[in-house]
């Protein structure tokens, strides 16, 4: 299989231009929420347009057309994950969860609309994001809703998120750090690999095998997020640095310390790229090249 070309600079354009495209499809999607209440409809449109990568469709995207698929097939499950990440952003920055003021540069939902509206936006976005695959999925579109239901389930993404409130002020382990973040971020990206590949009509055995990528792409994410988290600033992040330390939150930096959890990142990469060629991507793809652009945001 012929990957798309993965220098630096194409790489660049991809995801510029695949955010571009994430854009379109979303507000495309938007067309279908008619009937959504004036102010309920701002809180959702002010969560979901507020900036952001779309790392995750872009995942998507990238994992469907190194498979043989089209952007019109990769459109649902591009958006479903993109509306089920940022309900998750804005149920996780709400007092009773993390309780932060800043995302992606701004002030975040709760902050601008208030708690319960907050509340019904994730609710809503989540609910969205279902009907979404249901109605667009096509001949997979069962397949689709259950993996996006694995993902972001109680044994996924939720499940992550009670696992990281209940490590909150207690001693760090190693593996109680590692868990977490399989299932409160990587699971997500698995995820979303997992969408691409059956968008791309791809056989169950290598939707498994993209979504074993997805999920080493995402712990590999997610280490060097917490690297962040004490090495960058607001301006970069877009978001409150050194709230998980202020938070006594369980991350790899707490149990391993700075450098050690730098290191980690770097393993988790080298998997990543061993996954990405089990999945039938070769040297030069973009799912690879796209572990190389994680890594280096810790630079």
């Amino acid at each position: 299989m012929e990957g798309v070309s993965a220098s630096a600079e194409r790489l660049r354009s991809w995801l510029t231009e695949t955010r571009a495209w994430a854009d379109r499809e979303l507000e495309r999607a938007f067309a279908g929420l008619a009937g959504t209440p004036g102010p309920l409809l701002e809180g959702l449109r002010y969560a979901v347009f507020g900036g952001g990568k779309r790392l995750r469709p872009a995942l998507v995207r990238t994992v469907c057309r190194e498979l043989g698929g089209d952007d019109e097939g990769a459109a649902a499950p591009a958006v479903a994950i993109e509306w089920v990440h940022t309900y998750s952003l804005v149920h996780d920055d709400l007092p009773c969860m993390d309780d932060d003021d800043l995302r992606r540069g701004r002030p975040t939902c709760h902050k601008a609309f208030g708690e319960a509206v907050a509340v019904l936006v994730g609710d809503g976005l989540q609910a969205a994001a279902f009907e979404l695959l249901a109605v667009r999925g096509g001949a997979r579109a069962a397949e689709m809703v259950a993996a996006l239901a694995r993902a972001a389930g109680p044994a996924g993404m939720v499940g992550g998120q009670a696992l990281d409130l209940q490590g909150t002020g207690r001693e760090v382990e190693l593996e109680d750090v590692r868990r977490t973040h399989r299932m409160k971020t990587a699971a997500l990206f698995a995820g979303a690999a997992e969408l691409g590949a059956i968008a791309a009509g791809a056989e169950r055995d290598l939707c498994a095998r993209a979504g074993g990528f997805g999920e080493a792409l995402g712990l590999c994410f997610q280490a060097v997020d917490d690297v962040l988290d004490v090495t960058g600033d607001a301006a970069t992040l877009g978001k409150t640095p050194g709230k998980d330390a202020a938070g006594d939150k369980p991350t790899l930096v707490a149990a391993l310390g700075l450098e050690a959890a730098r290191a980690e990142a770097a393993r988790l990469a080298e998997t990543a790229r061993t996954k990405a060629r089990e999945a039938g991507f070769g040297a030069g793809s973009l799912a690879e090249a796209l572990v190389d652009r994680l890594l280096a945001r810790d630079c």
